[in-house]
C-alpha cells in the first residue's frame, strides 16, 4: 500500500504487485507510463499503460489498494503540460 505518489502523468514507472496464486504469492512487476492521476486522499487512483508488441496494456490502480508492494520511478518526464495523457493512448485498428 502507497502513503503518498512520487510520481506524476509522463513518468515511467515500476508497480511491484503481489499475486496470489492459490497458496502461493509473487511479486509481479508492471512498467510502463503514467497516463493520469485522479481523484482524492485515499481514492486517488492512476493509470498505467505499457506496450507489448502492438498491443497496449493499460491497468488501473487505487493507491490503498493492499496488492500494490512498492512503485519505482524509473524514468522521469522532463516537462509535461497536461494532467492526462489519453493521447498517448492507441487507437483500434
Amino acid at each position: 500500500m502507497l502513503s503518498a505518489i512520487n510520481f506524476k502523468p509522463g513518468d515511467t514507472i515500476k508497480v511491484h504487485q503481489r499475486i496470489q496464486e492459490g497458496e502461493k504469492t509473487r511479486i509481479q512487476i508492471f512498467r510502463g507510463i503514467v497516463l493520469g492521476i485522479k481523484g482524492r486522499g485515499e481514492n486517488r487512483m492512476f493509470t498505467v499503460q505499457k506496450m507489448v508488441g502492438d498491443i497496449s496494456v493499460e491497468r488501473i490502480w487505487a493507491i490503498s489498494s493492499p496488492q500494490i508492494e512498492k512503485v519505482e520511478v524509473a524514468e522521469a518526464r522532463k516537462k509535461t503540460t497536461r494532467a492526462k495523457l489519453n493521447h498517448l493512448k492507441v487507437a483500434k485498428k
